[in-house]
């Protein structure tokens, strides 16, 4: 009979069977706490399985994509989405008559019930330009700092919107819950006093979007970017970043708005006793007030010129973000009351718009201030990719005038609201995320942004230029193209938005190049018999006194078409139409080369 003690000893010395790898050991169940690098080894597991289970968050971009404007981000994780930016576009020189561009809010309606809200990054026209008409369609809530809220409300206002929608302020280092989304607000310098970037954190991960931004040391408003949150964010993890990439072509650093005052400071006291008419965007408070500041010391009024500049003046005032002392302001109405050594004009057109108070002072059509040699106009802004040559225009216009011109080129009155490589580096630098998106900017921005990521030594499978349309699913396991959405641009022309597409753009630049023919008849509408004409009508298309031969042959040959409906007894207008437009467009074409449109109007007794 075995020995009980010597198989009880052999069972003591015999190794312990090893666990298997996939089973996760109950520390309780053994009697002691699993060994350090055991129990490092079931963690990680756990980890990986549990990262298996969340879902990607998905970024669908519906404007600022491939183009300066219309800026407007959607995020989703699970059935939560919300909004960042809704802005607008200026038109381009192929879309005549339209007066601005939004973006595209089909798939926003389709998913009405999921959107949370609206968080806006600032308040330039580009990221809260398009607002007004979401609001008309999808009424959510929008969140903003305090100045970007007051010009929304302005634009509320114009449009009856102020008392139907619900505007809340928020503040740097505040956060907002949209579902399963934490937002974080994070100050940012740029062109415009309220900025901010957003820490986007859901299950998934920490998503960072910069929003419009530079790195300005010694900033107009007293603070600098906030770039110890950056830091201590990119320390936490960001799996993805969205960053600027507007002067992503331009090496160095932005200079700091201040050296503008100081360029002021020097031309100011260089025109001696001429008048100065400074053009800048709008919105740019901070450099408004280092014009008044300038004035202020040297003794000279200001009068303000458009309509937007008012605006943002006053709302500027009324907040606090401006300070214009007594008295320094007055009516553009009594410019001409004052010496010119003691006046300041400060000006909207600093893009050469058609409609701007510049380019009307240029054209001589500005009903309170004419130019005269005696002026000095400074153009603090630099060309938008695309006005190069209406700017050059009115520079022209203005000199012929005999004005004085400084712009850009010139002296230093202007510098970027935006960052440059080096700060689009450092903000890579101090992020240290997983994946990188460029945004805001033309296909070149994009890649060169792209491209600094690269020689920082991202992995190039990390790196995505996307496209207007295109929805993004990211997760630590996951970065890619998952789909696509409906995106595009809508115009808005007067007070119809969306009824100028593509076909009637198509005719206005068809009309617009070739000019119209009319062709008018009345016919009889059993036999198809003429009563009356055709009569041939030609609107931007030639004179009709010099060319008295080609409309009478015109008509000539649309009675020749008519008739013969008529004897061949066809009575279809459709047909009709199609035969006159034909035969009249391939009369012009052999005559002129020129291809007009083409309009027959029949009437029928």
């Amino acid at each position: 009979m075995p020995n009980p003690k010597n198989e009880t000893k052999e069972s003591k010395t015999q190794k312990a069977p090893k666990e298997p790898k996939d089973k996760i050991i109950d520390a309780s169940v053994r009697g002691k706490k699993p060994a350090s690098a055991e129990r490092r080894y079931y963690q990680s597991r756990k980890r990986q399985q549990a990262v298996k289970k969340i879902a990607p968050v998905k970024i669908a971009f519906l404007g600022g994509l491939n183009e300066v404007g219309k800026n407007m981000t959607l995020y989703e994780y699970g059935d939560d989405m919300f909004l960042v930016d809704c802005g607008l576009a200026f038109p381009d020189q192929d879309m005549p008559g339209v007066d601005l561009v939004i973006p595209d809010f089909t798939y926003l309606e389709r998913n009405a019930d999921k959107i949370r809200g609206i968080v806006i990054t600032h308040g330039h026209e580009d990221h809260i330009g398009g607002l007004a008409y979401l609001m008309k369609t999808l009424n959510i809530p929008i969140y903003a700092t305090r100045l970007t809220i007051g010009l929304i409300q302005g634009k509320f206002k114009e449009h009856g919107l102020l008392n139907t929608t619900s505007l809340n302020v928020v503040k740097p280092g505040d956060h907002i819950p949209f579902g399963g989304f934490d937002v974080e607000l994070i100050h940012v310098n740029h062109s415009i006093p309220d900025a901010v970037a957003l820490a986007i954190r859901c299950k998934a991960g920490t998503i960072v979007q910069t929003g419009d931004f530079k790195i300005d040391t010694t900033p107009i408003d007293g603070e600098m970017i906030d770039l110890a949150r950056f830091a201590e964010i990119g320390r936490e993890g960001v799996l993805c970043l969205l960053s600027d990439s507007t002067n992503a072509e331009r090496p160095g650093y932005t200079e700091s708005e201040r050296k503008v005052g100081e360029s002021f400071e020097r031309l100011f006291a260089k025109a001696g006793n001429r008048r100065l008419i400074v053009a800048t965007f709008a919105s740019n408070i901070h450099r408004v007030q280092q014009i008044i500041d300038v004035a202020q010391s040297l003794g000279r009024k200001v009068a303000l010129s458009g309509r937007s500049l008012e605006n943002v003046v006053a709302i500027g005032t009324g907040l606090g973000y401006l300070h214009v002392p007594d008295g320094l302001l007055v009516s553009i109405d009594m410019v001409n009351r004052y010496p010119a050594e003691q006046m300041v004009i400060i000006t909207t057109g600093s893009q050469g718009e058609p409609m701007s108070a510049l380019t009307r002072m240029a054209f001589s059509d500005h009903r309170k201030v004419s130019i005269c040699p005696n002026d000095c106009v400074i153009i603090s802004a630099n060309p938008i990719p695309g006005n190069e040559k209406t700017v050059s225009k009115v520079v022209n216009e203005l000199m012929k005038l005999g004005a004085e011109v400084v712009y850009e080129k010139m002296y230093d009155v202007h510098v970027s609201g935006h960052a440059c490589q080096e700060e689009q580096k450092l903000m890579l630098g101090i992020i240290k995320p997983k994946y990188f998106i460029p945004v805001h900017g033309e296909q070149k921005h994009l890649n060169k942004h792209a491209g600094l990521a690269l020689s920082m030594g991202m992995n190039p499978k990390n790196i995505l230029i996307a496209d207007n349309g295109v929805e993004v699913s990211i997760s630590e396991k996951e970065f890619r193209v998952s789909g696509n959405v409906p995106s595009g641009r809508v115009f808005v022309d007067g007070y119809g938005v969306g009824d100028v597409g593509s076909i009637v753009l198509r005719d206005r630049k068809h009309l617009a190049q070739d000019g119209l023919i009319i062709v008018v008849a009345t016919i009889e509408s059993k036999t198809g018999e003429i009563l009356s004409g055709p009569d041939v009508v030609s609107r931007g298309f030639v004179y009709v006194r010099e060319s008295e031969e080609l409309i009478e042959d015109a008509c000539k040959v649309a009675q020749r078409i008519l008739e013969d409906c008529a004897v061949h007894h066809v009575h279809d207008w459709s047909s009709i139409k199609l035969k006159l437009r034909d035969e009249v467009s391939h009369l012009m074409y052999e005559r002129t080369k020129r291809s007009p449109m083409i309009l027959p109007i029949l009437m029928e007794v």
